[in-house]
């Protein structure tokens, strides 16, 4: 029977999702705890990869089991063997050629950049001091951003994937509460993308590049025009969308 668990974490203290040798990583801490309570070795499939140090509030991922589970005993007890800095949410049964990653339609992630010093989000967000950031302008780079499909140029360079192309169906820019707050969804994500989009989004907004620079950069398909790689702490990936009939 396979089984899908919703899950939330904190990422400060994790080497991102995917289990490594000799480092902690959120998926490691989920197998370790699998396996004691399921009282066998345990395997875990996630819906994707986040990096050290982002966060999430919603990740997905699978995992198979020969018999069926009591639910709500199962969440107590997984919840009561997990680190406080990650929770699982929710357990439920998925036809079993359910796929935690492959049966993904969408990923949509936000990135928090803050104005004003506050101790509760110092892990949360990225702190830029006296900003002022041209939000129109960053939308319409957005709205640019959409007509287009190879996204090379904020790939992590030496990333082995099989193509560049991703379908955004969202980004957009808010400013809310002393925060500037960027939410992008899309059915796939390169290594780096949305931290790479973000700090070309902010020369925009400073004026230091206009949007035909923008355009210019994508179509160049060289991660060296693009700016910055962000910092991680302030990338959460927020939801994930499956289709309703992977559910039993």
């Amino acid at each position: 029977m396979r089984y899908f668990i919703e899950i939330s974490y904190l990422g400060k203290n994790y080497h991102g999702w995917q289990i490594q040798p000799d480092q902690s990583s959120v998926q490691g801490c989920i197998i370790d705890m699998l396996s004691k309570i399921l009282n066998t070795k345990m395997t875990i499939y996630g819906a994707g990869r986040t990096d050290t140090g982002v966060h999430s509030s919603q990740m997905f991922a699978h995992f198979d089991c020969e018999k069926e589970l009591d639910i709500y005993k199962k969440l107590y007890q997984f919840n009561a063997l997990l680190p406080n800095d990650i929770v699982i949410k929710d357990i439920f049964r998925v036809k079993n050629e359910a796929h935690a990653r492959f049966d993904a339609l969408s990923r949509t992630y936000q990135y928090h950049i803050s104005t004003d010093r506050n101790p509760f989000e110092t892990d949360l967000v990225w702190l830029l001091f006296n900003i002022n950031l041209d939000i129109e302008a960053m939308n319409e780079a957005c709205n640019e951003m959409m007509t287009h499909t190879n996204f090379k140029c904020f790939s992590k360079s030496k990333t082995q994937v099989n193509t560049y192309d991703c379908d955004i169906t969202e980004a957009y820019w808010i400013k809310k509460n002393g925060q500037y707050i960027f939410t992008i969804s899309a059915n796939r994500f390169l290594r780096n993308m949305v931290r790479s989009i973000v700090g070309t989004m902010i020369e925009i907004g400073k004026g230091q590049i206009n949007r035909s620079d923008f355009i210019e950069i994508i179509k160049s398909e060289n991660r060296c025009n693009a700016g910055i790689s962000v910092p991680a702490k302030g990338l959460f990936l927020t939801k994930i969308e499956y289709p309703d009939n992977i559910k039993i």
